[in-house]
Formats: structure tokens, sequence, C-alpha cells
């Protein structure tokens, strides 16, 4: 299910599936995007934020374009200790690959893969991006 902003519309609460991942879209190349995102994570339970939430940033291919430094995003990941995806929608290698991160993350964070929980995997994550 896709949003274009948050808080999601309350009039059909009781028919909503239950929310396992949320994933934040940035456009790189539009500084709305950004400000999209950080206006709506103020309508996220805090509870997302260990492990069920991640910032995908499209557009990262053309760097001459950009609105919005990179510094930027990767600072929203570590304040709301969330993971940040960089990929290039146009490249239909990149687009797939991403797509199957998502769907393992998803898979993750639904609890269907035994023995590893939303936040031990963001939490291996995080050290694989420190070293």
């Amino acid at each position: 299910h896709l949003a274009t902003s948050l808080p999601l519309p309350s009039e059909r609460d009781h028919l909503r599936p239950r929310i396992d991942l949320v994933v934040f879209m940035i456009d790189i190349k539009s500084k709305y995007s950004l400000k999209n995102v950080e206006t709506s994570l103020a309508h996220v339970d805090a509870r997302f934020f260990l492990g069920k939430v991640c910032f995908l940033v499209t557009g990262v291919g053309r760097v001459n374009a950009c609105s919005i430094e990179t510094n930027a995003v990767c600072k929203l990941g570590e304040t709301y200790c969330s993971p940040v995806l960089f990929c290039e929608l146009e490249l239909e290698g990149v687009r797939a690959a991403t797509a199957q991160r998502l769907v393992r993350m998803l898979a993750i964070c639904a609890g269907h893969i035994p023995g590893v929980s939303a936040l031990s995997f963001v939490s291996l994550m995080r050290k694989s991006d420190d070293d």
C-alpha cells in the first residue's frame, strides 16, 4: 500500500491490514520530498523505529541534479536509528535488487524469518555500516 503522506486517513482504519514496515521514499532531486518525509515522521509510532522503518533514497545516479545533501538523509537515518538505502530506480537491475532487499526486510519485519527480529536485523545492518 502506498501513501503520499502521513497520517493515514482514519475512515478505513478497521479495514487496514497490519503495518509491518514503513518505507519513506526520498527523491534526492526534490527538497519537497525530504520535507514531506520529515513532516510525516511525526505521525509514526515510536515503536516502529525499532527496526520497522527505512529510508529509500532514489535518483542517486544523477549527482549533478541533487537538491538534497546525502549527509542530510544519512543524518535522518541516524536520528531515527533506521537504515538508509540508496538506489537508482531507472536502472532495471538496481530496481530489481532494491525490490528484493525490501521484500526481504519486510519478511523479517513481519516475523516470517525464524530467529531474526526486525530489531536484530537493523542492529546487524548498522554494525556493517560502521565498519
